[in-house]
């Protein structure tokens, strides 16, 4: 079982414990861990607030500079997981090279080419994720941006009005949804930066996941 997949039994417990980890600071972003409020439980308060301050002015520049904002910054991250998913498979290329080298490290661990390879292929996981992630996000800001279009110019308090409530509603709930598919590409982003310790050793793995957590929370 231990030479399965190539890896050995102290590969496949480093890698579980980062995905329950992974998991594990997931469900406590999402507030579902801790009784306080996490940051992103916070944000989305905001965020709410934002939608229903921008309903009561009738010009919106600030917001639409807001929303072109939260796209610029989700397309870079996009942009920039492909990127990296390139490099991963120039890796792939240079697989002989690259195992001699860790080979050579302190504390780097002796790994097969076909283990190296597949430890690469994990990351080009993640980083895929966190494209899809980044993209999905993109396109809910988009959806989003057409939303606060379509929230009504006030006349009197935006909460008095049954239709400006509703539309006010689905534009905060859009942002929302927007906002955790961003956090979860880049929570994989920040992630791909501890799987990076699994190609030194398991224990580095181990190690650079605590870090990465301590980092994060």
């Amino acid at each position: 079982m231990g030479d399965s997949f190539h890896l050995s039994t102290a590969d496949l417990v480093a890698l579980a414990f980062f995905l329950f980890v992974w998991v594990l600071h997931t469900l406590a972003s999402d507030g579902k861990l801790v009784s306080r409020m996490s940051l992103t439980t916070a944000m989305n308060v905001q965020r709410e607030a934002w939608m229903r301050t921008m309903a009561e002015r009738e010009i919106r520049i600030v917001d639409t500079a807001i929303m072109a904002g939260l796209q610029q910054g989700t397309a870079f991250f996009a942009s920039s997981s492909l990127i990296a998913i390139g490099g991963c498979f120039a890796l792939v290329g240079a697989s002989d090279q690259v195992v001699s080298m860790l080979s050579d490290l302190p504390l780097g661990a002796t790994s097969s080419r076909s283990a190296f390879q597949m430890k690469v292929f994990g990351l080009v996981l993640i980083l895929a994720y966190s494209f899809f992630k980044f993209g999905w996000a993109y396109r809910l800001f988009n959806y989003c941006s057409i939303l606060i279009g379509a929230v009504p110019i006030p006349h009197g308090e935006a909460s008095r009005n049954p239709i400006s409530e509703t539309a006010v509603w689905r534009a905060a709930r859009m942002n929302m949804l927007a906002g955790k598919h961003f956090n979860s590409g880049l929570r994989g982003v920040f992630f791909s930066i501890g799987y990076l310790g699994w190609f030194v050793d398991p224990k580095v793995f181990v190690l650079s996941t605590l870090l990465l957590l301590a980092v994060l929370v």
